[in-house]
């Protein structure tokens, strides 16, 4: 039975892991993150809705060990619900997505241009923060 966050984007969808399933790690959010995951959700609806095509998610919540063997940062947003990394493959490429994104009104906390894929929070900071992912580190702005 698939449990629907919103409209479109459902909780397996953003605690899918494929680290978790081949390390038999647990990736189950606690319930203050479920709250998180389903305000992530309706804003997610937002970039989908601006894209105007279905979004493709690799990756939402982590839990502290998949965020461990996957090398995500201590204090990911992901961890805390916050965060999704998405393809939107019948819209344009990740710094397609990042531009369209930055130039919207939808607000967000990070959107960053990984190279292959986007990564956006919505952390109730809500900076606006515009990266690009070069080399190890993180230049301001979308670049391609």
């Amino acid at each position: 039975m698939t449990t629907y966050l919103s409209p479109n984007f459902s909780l397996e969808e953003l605690t899918t892991s494929q680290t978790a399933s081949r390390r038999g790690l647990d990736n189950t959010p606690p319930s203050e993150v479920l709250e998180h995951l389903k305000n992530t959700a309706l804003r997610m609806e937002a970039v989908r809705d601006l894209l105007g095509h279905p979004v493709l998610v690799s990756s939402g919540y982590r839990s502290p060990a998949v965020n461990a063997a996957v090398g995500g940062v201590a204090n990911s947003a992901h961890c805390q619900g916050w965060a999704v990394d998405f393809i939107c493959p019948a819209f344009g490429d990740p710094f397609a997505i990042c531009q369209a994104v930055a130039a919207s009104l939808i607000e967000f906390d990070q959107c960053i241009q990984e190279g292959t894929w986007v990564h956006i929070s919505f952390a109730p900071s809500m900076r606006r923060q515009c990266l690009t992912k070069v080399g190890d580190g993180y230049q301001p702005g979308i670049a391609a």
